[in-house]
């Protein structure tokens, strides 16, 4: 996840690195991480280098460079600023947020557009799932044709997500499954799986407390070899991103080698 190879934006966990983003993807490169998920803050939204001509072209030469792709982004500008739950006179500009934020992506080789329907952006009534749906029932195709996939973390509970998600056309639409999100809700991976794994598009590791905060892989209530146990009896063949808590001896780089090595063990454990 961009940002976890910089130091920390105030005591945010997660936030875009002004200062260090082009130096973090050639860190990144120098450590032998060939994926990158960009980081997008509704903060200075339009000043971000995904959403300008020359910061376009500069992400594309520094992954070439560093031989790096960024396949996706997690979407925190959508859950700071939610058209879906914004009034009539700030939708629709939130709406056109999304598709100038959708058109940058497909510029720059993006396929995966997160979207976190969790916290503020959080789905709280019908009405809300609604204008939602009906935004992406209108622009799915327009999508599609631009080679991109939505994909929605959410703090629903197994069936409920899987009844959301069968609104949604599999071609364009899918699932990003958090671990540490659902650690913290106290789900069952196995049950979460089962109902909604053929759906899931795109993997973040981290591990959360029940009921609190992110925590280093192992410390929290993550079952980590029910996930991978899981993700490979369904044949799961997606990215598994580590957006896990950051070093507290600043060591962010030792931290993310030492998660990557847990993630390989657990992969070659449950190989399919």
């Amino acid at each position: 996840m961009q940002g976890r190879l910089s130091a920390t934006v105030g005591d945010r966990i997660q936030a875009f690195p002004w200062a260090s983003w082009r130096e973090e993807v050639a860190i990144a490169g120098r450590l032998g991480f060939r994926l990158m998920e960009w980081t997008l803050d509704q903060d200075r939204l339009y000043e971000n280098p995904l959403l300008t001509p020359a910061g376009q072209a500069a992400i594309r030469e520094l992954s070439g460079t560093h031989a790096l792709s960024i396949p996706s982004l997690t979407g925190d500008c959508f859950m700071q600023a939610p058209f879906w739950k914004a009034a009539a006179a700030a939708r629709d500009g939130l709406e056109r947020d999304f598709l100038a934020v959708a058109e940058a992506c497909a510029a720059v080789g993006i396929s995966m557009i997160v979207v976190p329907l969790v916290d503020n952006g959080r789905l709280d009534t019908v009405a809300q799932e609604d204008a939602l749906v009906t935004f992406l029932h209108r622009h799915a195709a327009w999508l599609a044709d631009r080679g991109l996939r939505v994909l929605f973390e959410s703090d629903f509970g197994p069936s409920q997500l899987r009844t959301f998600i069968d609104r949604l056309d599999p071609a364009v639409f899918g699932i990003n499954y958090d671990t540490g999100n659902s650690a913290a809700l106290g789900l069952d991976p196995v049950e979460e799986l089962a109902a909604y794994g053929n759906r899931v598009v795109n993997v973040h590791i981290k591990d959360r407390v029940l009921g609190g905060g992110t925590v280093p892989l192992g410390a929290g209530r993550a079952d980590f070899d029910a996930v991978f146990a899981q993700l490979a009896r369904l044949g799961y063949q997606g990215n598994f991103i580590l957006q896990t808590a950051r070093a507290a001896d600043g060591d962010h780089a030792g931290a993310l080698r030492a998660y990557r090595e847990m993630v390989v063990r657990l992969l070659d454990r449950h190989a399919a």
